[in-house]
């Protein structure tokens, strides 16, 4: 082995303890600057943070303002505090002072490009939970152009739905629809909107044109039948009623429960009410699940009188047993059996009734929310066809 082969083997054994020297200096460097950050941290940063933990809110707005106050003395960057201490303060619904707060951040020399956008989004925030709508409206509006802009459109969707503004809600949710996010179901409800205020107006025509319009956009739009079915009813189209009403069922036979009544009204309307009384007892037969045993009865009883109208009522119930079915039943009864039981039979319909008021509602699929009126809009969410459209057992 010459001398050249003996120090290429050597040299790396020579510089093994070079390497690790510096490994050994690169750590410590790197511990002490942790160690540095870690004790620049305010003591009140981890109380807040530990406030948060346990829940209590009103401790951690105390102890994270008093960081920022000291942050800002000493002139350092408080952009994340400043914009976690606004949403504190509007999630406790100090209003005014997030808006203070993020206003004050806006006029910082450093409020630029995205960070700016972002202090503005919360401000508009801020003013929609202090119920100025407007000023949140025109701050969201110009928003449209910056990083903010699809999170922007999308409060403005929910500030058109609460303002009523059927037909800017409709232009917005067709800007955001994309293929990631359909607002078809949304719009195809702003169109039954504009419907059945042009229904309530008279105005028949334009109902029936924003009908279209929403089956369009969404071809299994309940409502927009019901809409329909109404509109030729109140024009006593019965025969074009009728087959509104009846799509229903190819479309989502739930919401039948909703419109027996006046489908048997279509049908009367044509002197064909026991083809129309058929029809809801077939409903019920085929779909146990739908609320019909009080229309049927109701329907049945200047038709077929008490006797067979009773009895109707005992075989669907029987077919499917439920609180509201009983409760039914128990009414139809009351005046068929013997006097003596009437007492008895009102008091176990009351004990049925008041159970009813309790556990038998409607309720909404995606955040449930119980009520005992039904809604197109869900009042705790605000999604659209979510409600059960008949009350069931919760």
């Amino acid at each position: 082995m010459d001398s050249n082969e003996f120090w290429m083997w050597l040299a790396p054994v020579i510089m093994l303890p070079v390497f690790f020297a510096m490994g050994w200096f690169a750590a410590r460097i790197d511990m002490r600057t942790v160690l540095k950050q870690a004790k620049a941290i305010p003591e009140g940063f981890y109380k807040s943070l530990d406030a948060l933990v346990e829940h209590k809110s009103g401790v951690a707005v105390r102890e994270l303002a008093e960081v920022v106050d000291q942050q800002s003395d000493a002139r350092q960057s408080t952009y994340e505090l400043h914009l976690t201490l606004g949403k504190l303060y509007r999630q406790r619904g100090e209003n005014d002072k997030a808006i203070a707060l993020h206003q004050r951040l806006l006029e910082s020399p450093d409020t630029i490009e995205e960070r700016r956008d972002n202090v503005t989004f919360e401000l508009g925030q801020d003013f929609q939970a202090a119920g100025l709508v407007d000023r949140a409206e025109q701050i969201f509006v110009g928003l449209q152009q910056g990083s903010k802009a699809r999170a922007a459109r999308e409060i403005l969707l929910n500030i058109y739905q609460q303002d009523r503004d059927w037909q800017k809600a409709i232009t917005l949710a067709e800007e955001l629809s994309s293929g990631e996010q359909s607002y078809q179901f949304e719009i195809a409800q702003f169109f039954c909107e504009l419907a059945q205020l042009a229904l309530y107006q008279s105005e028949y025509n334009k109902a029936r044109e924003h009908v279209f319009q929403a089956l369009a956009v969404n071809r299994k739009c309940c409502r927009a039948n019901m809409i329909l079915g109404d509109v030729e009813l109140k024009q006593e189209n019965f025969q074009a009623a009728i087959d509104a009403y009846s799509a229903i069922e190819k479309q989502n036979y739930e919401y039948l429960s909703l419109i027996a009544d006046r489908l048997y009204d279509a049908y009367d309307g044509l002197n064909k009410a026991t083809d129309g009384l058929a029809v809801l007892i077939g409903y019920a037969q085929t779909f146990p699940q739908l609320d019909l045993i009080s229309v049927i009865y109701e329907k049945s009883f200047p038709i077929y009188g008490e006797v067979k109208a009773t009895e109707t009522a005992i075989d669907l119930v029987r077919r499917k047993p439920t609180l509201t079915g009983t409760y039914r039943l128990l009414g139809v009864l009351q005046n068929s059996i013997d006097a003596k039981w009437r007492v008895d039979v009102d008091m176990m319909r009351s004990v049925v009734g008041l159970q009813m008021q309790k556990t038998v509602m409607y309720r909404c699929r995606h955040c449930h929310f119980k009520s005992q009126v039904f809604f197109w809009h869900c009042p705790a969410c605000n999604k659209w066809e979510t409600f059960t459209p008949n009350r069931i057992d919760v």
